[in-house]
């Protein structure tokens, strides 16, 4: 009778384990299933300035309906779609807002963002305006932030999505290189156009580190833009416009379709 009532409380323990552990297994997968909502976070390389078609009411962010993130989401049909990627962004700018989207039923987070931060614009106008070693001194001043203090604000941002959206599948996006050297092209010199170069490469290694760092996927577009730099003949990124001066440097709607949309597509 002793040894029937053991079997009886060990099986009915077997089973309230099996139970348990069940339930919590579909409780997760219930979870992640519900988690399919997609956030695009980020800066003009993200909101797609420079390709035209911008979203009415997005103001100076220039979001536009030729940016990677929505043409994703008009082709994979998310259950929400948030797109807060705003022009001119830094990294203290995604997290005072353009976080809010962000929740336990977000599957799918996008980002590009460290560019502002190492001052890119002044880098760009600098090697415009001025000489080979104006170009390169003010370079060198991108690169000691990106080495020195870029790494704890993406550190930052990260985390604050984590935290967010638990659930969501991470895609940091990082920059095209923008000069195909060796090439005959009307403009910067070589010397600055490799330093330019160098330097986007220095900028990606930095956010790919961060983004490894906290399980994130980082994306590199650098395969998707070669033969598509400037100075290629067949370039995705505006050159200087002297009409439209924000667009510069950007990509164009064709670098957003070719170069970026594959890219998230992958790695989503």
């Amino acid at each position: 009778m002793r040894r029937s009532r053991l079997i009886l409380s060990f099986g009915s323990l077997l089973l309230a384990v099996t139970t348990a552990l069940t339930g919590a297994t579909t409780a997760h997968a219930s979870q992640q299933a519900a988690a399919d909502g997609y956030v695009a976070l980020g800066d003009s390389y993200a909101s797609g300035v420079g390709a035209g078609s911008y979203i009415s009411g997005s103001g100076d962010c220039k979001r536009s309906t030729k940016a990677h993130p929505y043409l994703w989401a008009a082709a994979n049909s998310p259950s929400s779609f948030d797109f807060t990627a705003c022009s001119g962004a830094r990294t203290g700018d995604v997290l005072s807002g353009q976080l809010a989207p962000l929740s336990t039923s977000t599957g799918l987070v996008s980002i590009s963002i460290g560019g502002n931060d190492a001052g890119f614009a002044d880098v760009m106008t600098t090697c415009v305006l001025q000489s080979d070693s104006s170009c390169l001194s003010r370079i060198n001043t991108a690169r000691a932030y990106v080495d020195s203090t870029l790494p704890g604000k993406l550190d930052s941002v990260y985390t604050a999505i984590r935290d967010r959206a638990p659930n969501a599948r991470v895609v940091v996006i990082g920059y095209p290189r923008f000069y195909k050297l060796g090439a005959t092209c009307i403009g910067l010199s070589e010397t600055k156009r490799k330093a330019i170069n160098d330097a986007a490469d220095l900028l990606d290694s930095a956010i790919a580190k961060r983004a490894g760092a906290h399980g994130f996927t980082f994306g590199d577009v650098r395969t998707t833009f070669t033969g598509h730099e400037l100075c290629s003949g067949s370039s995705w990124l505006h050159s200087v416009d002297w009409f439209n001066i924000g667009q510069s440097y950007h990509p164009t709607a064709a670098g957003q379709s070719g170069g970026y949309l594959p890219v998230l597509d992958s790695a989503a």
